[in-house]
């Protein structure tokens, strides 16, 4: 039996029990249906059904935020080793049920399992760095003045709402809702209405490492159902969220009128800039990897390639022989790159930028078309040819496409880079010290990596500027957004007080 078999029948039995009961809410630590009734979830690899999933509505959302409120004072003031442990329970729990996440998460979400595989275990990395950091979440700063003892701590906020998207559903889900239960906030978590299996699994997790019931809480639906209610209850006090920036405005805007604390991490049509002093081949395999990895569907990914016009030619040759051997197919086959996109309202919109990129006037130099008949699947593509105006230079098409935009001088490949409404990563390729340290600090985004691809590291910040986001998470900026700052003043000894009326 070939290995893309043995997975495929280890996937079957996995899914066996969602086939009856389907996917339901957990509120409260009850298993509850949507008011709403059910949708289907089908994979994208062969549109074939795998579920019903439970549609909530502003019924189901009050249920949870109102559970989590209930829930809140005893999880804020349990011992910290005692959440600690909890939260160390649940890492080991996501290790022992790896294989099945990522087996799901391939089916759901049409992920390569060479990727998925990973995003399950790194899953388990956010919780133990997280459940570290738990006793000293509150810890704040002495600050002596000349007549006071001035402290500071911090106190978690309260019931937070998580909503996540549907690229890296499970390990975007541990990275919003680890730091939370760190901080002693509860939760409401509503997973993507396309990739609601991993949602459940990590709530079983949670639920059989001892979390209390109503810390965390999973409602699934639609967003202008289920995640507008989220936004404007007025029990939930912040809202994390990860998906596009056109919804994370509006989001902020659900949540104006309860004065909701909002973390948005969106969008990004990030730059590579690649300096003809650069190690090249190094650069190579990092321009292919944070663009086809991971079906293209991430926000990191650097779509647009800025490349200096002495070696463009020569790089392009070389990229475009690359991107052609790369291999499309199922995604539980050891052997794929790319998996299929994740619907069809999403294939047809990157589909579409084939014959944008055309009447542009730019060059398909690879890809540029679907695989087969059945599924969602498409080639990697590379567009070359293309300037900085071109739609497939400005716009986030979220597939495994990329636009290569040559440059002659540095202040030109700064001025391309900055040249969109986003500002989430870049990457910059060049030997030159100085030029990278000139570059970088002109360069208008959150996250910068120097000859080198996306490598996270958990305690540094991670988000973006301009239409790319609010706020930053990772090691102590997740608990400046899910805990307020309190200060204490201290007298030393009988300094004068003003007299008034007397």
């Amino acid at each position: 039996m070939s290995d893309l078999s043995t997975n495929i029948e280890k996937l079957n039995g996995y899914l066996s029990r969602f086939s009856d009961t389907g996917i339901l809410n957990r509120i409260g630590g009850q298993d509850v249906d949507g008011s709403l009734g059910r949708f289907d979830n089908a994979t994208p690899v062969d549109e074939s059904h795998i579920c019903t999933v439970a549609r909530s509505g502003a019924k189901d959302v009050d249920a949870a935020a109102k559970a989590a409120a209930t829930a809140f004072p005893a999880w804020r003031d349990m011992p910290a080793a005692e959440r600690k442990k909890i939260m160390i329970r649940i890492a080991e729990g996501i290790e022992a049920r790896a294989e099945e996440i990522a087996f799901c998460e391939c089916w759901d979400t049409g992920q390569a399992h060479r990727f998925m595989s990973k995003a399950a275990i790194r899953g388990a990395e956010n919780f133990r760095y997280f459940a570290d950091q738990v006793a000293s979440a509150r810890d704040g700063k002495n600050l002596r003045s000349p007549t006071l003892v001035n402290i500071t701590t911090r106190m978690p906020i309260g019931p937070v709402g998580v909503i996540t998207p549907w690229n890296t559903p499970f390990m975007l889900s541990t990275w919003k809702i680890a730091p939370a239960l760190a901080a002693g906030c509860t939760v409401v978590h509503k997973p993507a209405e396309l990739s609601p299996i991993s949602a459940r699994i990590l709530m079983e997790i949670a639920e059989e490492a001892g979390l209390p019931p109503g810390v965390w809480n999973l409602v699934n639906g639609f967003g202008e159902e289920a995640g507008k209610a989220l936004c404007e209850h007025p029990a939930i006090k912040a809202l994390a969220f990860v998906g596009e920036s056109r919804t994370g405005s509006m989001i902020q805007k659900q949540g104006a009128d309860t004065l909701k604390r909002v973390h948005l991490e969106l969008g990004g049509k990030n730059p590579v800039i690649v300096f003809d002093d650069a190690d090249l081949d190094r650069a190579l395999d990092a321009v292919i990897f944070m663009i086809y990895s991971i079906n293209g569907e991430r926000c990191t990914s650097s779509s647009r390639l800025l490349v200096h016009d002495t070696i463009r030619e020569a790089f392009e040759a070389r990229l475009i022989e690359r991107v052609n051997n790369i291999k499309v197919g199922h995604p539980l086959d050891p052997e794929t790159v790319i998996g299929p996109m994740i619907g069809e309202e999403h294939f047809a919109k990157v589909t579409s930028y084939f014959d944008i990129a055309k009447k542009d006037g730019a060059t398909v130099a690879a890809g540029g078309t679907r695989v087969g008949d059945e599924g969602y699947f498409v080639r990697p593509t590379l567009f070359t040819n293309a300037h900085n105006q071109m739609r497939i230079a400005q716009e986030e098409i979220f597939g495994p496409v990329l636009t290569s935009i040559p440059f002659s001088t540095e202040e030109e490949a700064l001025e391309i880079a900055n040249d969109t409404a986003y500002g989430l990563t870049g990457y910059l390729w060049t030997n030159d010290l100085t030029r990278a340290l000139r570059f970088t600090d002109r360069l208008e985004a959150g996250m910068i990596w120097v000859n080198s691809e996306n490598v996270r590291h958990l305690p540094t910040p991670f988000g973006g500027v301009k239409a790319s986001g609010i706020g930053r998470d990772g090691g102590d900026w997740s608990f400046e957004f899910y805990m307020e700052q309190k200060h204490v003043g201290l007298a030393l000894g009988d300094h004068k007080i003003p007299r008034l009326g007397a």
